[in-house]
């Protein structure tokens, strides 16, 4: 029996990262995966996905704006297989660039399904049967999560999928429903829709992004019907049905009962946690009432030397947040200095067209608990960067404490708005107000001055408008 500090049991990004930052602190460690290093997300989520993005921002500039930057086509084909394979490139890169990271860091990887024994043994079985047992002083699973099936509604991979079978297939749907409005359905709207597909989005919330702010909702709404987009909010899906041609998706709203069809239905509706199977129930890891692994600040476990960290916690289902979590773990089990998460305040972002960025309370929620609110807003419109790149949708939000001056939130909606936020983030975490990042300069002409003018916005006006 191979004998270590630390086993890890999935080598998505929580766990590949806690395994690196283990091994970093002089722990002898392994990590297992059944399937891939690099998890879903490296391999058919996030990063694939945005390969895929790039691909569908130059279609649609290409089918929709070519004439406001001086081209015509006589015959424009877009081969949306390329765009695929180019996505499954960079998905292979880096996957082979987490084994790298592996053998430089020494940790020793076994691919295999893995079953707890005890709180200090993991059983490994290889896909060709063979099986090891591994000893741990410490277990960290990071396991992740799997898409949620509607109840009753058979998923063949072909007319009705998950984003798995959506990421891989070559060929485009002509029309598509997509039920859910998170950011797995926006992202794939965004992309189907700028190859030219006739795309429906059934979200059975008021809004779509229904966890964004209200205002960045509605502006993405505006957006998406521009674009082209069905938005159907407020509307529950009550059957799905593959057909000789499609798929029917029979919907509910407040007007009663209609019948939806296209070619393919996409299913993204949330994650369920990977947590069955693993033998938590042998060792006494306890879950919560939705099945996630409860855990402290530490990440530790009810079993004192069992850490569990990313989706399978249910805290944030972002692979940034597993990372951080991951971290954390490696630190607490080395007995090295280590932090603890806000995760109120921890960003997220949508790929979508516009992007969308934010962290923090939204304006509702900062007055539901009470805040005395002050909120600074600037338009990408009046930005000079933005009009140069033609990108004028969207606006920068901040929400700042009236009393305090502390930042309570920050919401983004516009060109590459993913990229303005860290810059949010790290003024909330060092307790910075509004002000510091008003008159902290900002380059002209750059996208990053929508802050400023946001910032200056929360204790006065914006400049520019």
């Amino acid at each position: 029996m191979s004998e270590y500090d630390l086993v890890v049991i999935g080598a998505g990004p929580g766990g590949y990262v806690s395994a690196i930052r283990a091994s970093q602190l002089g722990l002898k460690t392994a990590i297992i995966d059944k399937q891939w290093l690099g998890g879903v997300c490296l391999n058919i989520g996030c990063v694939p996905s945005k390969a895929l993005l790039k691909n569908a921002e130059v279609a649609h500039i290409l089918r929709e704006r070519a004439k406001d930057f001086g081209f015509s086509f006589d015959n424009l084909k877009l081969d949306y297989s390329v765009a695929v394979k180019r996505s499954r490139q960079v998905s292979d890169r880096l996957t082979k660039g987490v084994g790298f990271l592996m053998k430089k860091n020494n940790v020793d990887v076994y691919m295999g399904t893995a079953l707890l024994k005890s709180k200090n043994s993991v059983q490994v079985t290889a896909a060709d049967g063979k099986v090891q047992e591994l000893a741990a002083k410490n277990i960290i699973v990071a396991t992740g999560s799997y898409s949620t099936p509607i109840p009753g509604v058979k998923m063949d991979g072909k007319k009705i999928v998950s984003y798995h079978e959506a990421i891989l297939q070559e060929n485009l749907p002509g029309s598509a429903i997509i039920i859910g409005g998170g950011a797995i359905g926006l992202e794939f709207s965004t992309i189907w829709n700028s190859y030219g597909t006739k795309v429906t989005i059934v979200e059975m919330l008021p809004h779509i992004a229904p966890l964004e702010d209200e205002e960045v909702s509605t502006e993405l709404e505006k957006a998406f019907k521009k674009n082209g987009i069905t938005v159907l909010t407020g509307h529950r899906v009550l059957s799905v049905e593959a057909t000789a041609t499609g798929v029917k998706v029979k919907v509910s709203s407040a007007e009663g009962e209609k019948v939806l069809e296209a070619e393919q239905t996409l299913v993204a509706i949330g994650f369920k946690p990977n947590n069955s199977g693993l033998g938590l129930e042998t060792v006494g890891v306890k879950l919560t009432e939705r099945g996630h692994i409860q855990i402290d600040d530490s990440m530790t476990t009810s079993v004192p030397n069992i850490y569990a960290i990313g989706d399978v916690t249910g805290k944030f289902l972002l692979a940034h947040v597993a990372s951080a979590q991951g971290i954390i773990a490696a630190e607490t089990i080395a007995k090295h200095e280590t932090i603890k998460l806000d995760y109120a305040m921890m960003p997220r972002a949508t790929y979508c067209y516009p992007q969308v960025a934010s962290f923090g309370y939204t304006e509702a929620q900062a007055k539901e608990k009470c805040y005395e609110i002050k909120v600074g807003k600037f338009p990408f419109i009046a930005n000079g960067k933005s009009l140069g790149l033609g990108e004028t949708v969207g606006f920068a939000k901040i929400i700042s404490d009236a009393k305090y001056g502390e930042i309570l939130g920050a919401h983004l909606i516009g060109p590459e708005v993913s990229e303005l936020l860290p810059e949010m983030t790290l003024a909330q975490r060092m307790e910075m107000t509004a002000e510091d990042i008003a008159r902290n300069v900002h380059a002209h002409p750059t996208l990053s001055e929508v802050l400023m003018e946001a910032a200056h916005g929360v204790d006065g006006s914006p400049i520019h408008i």
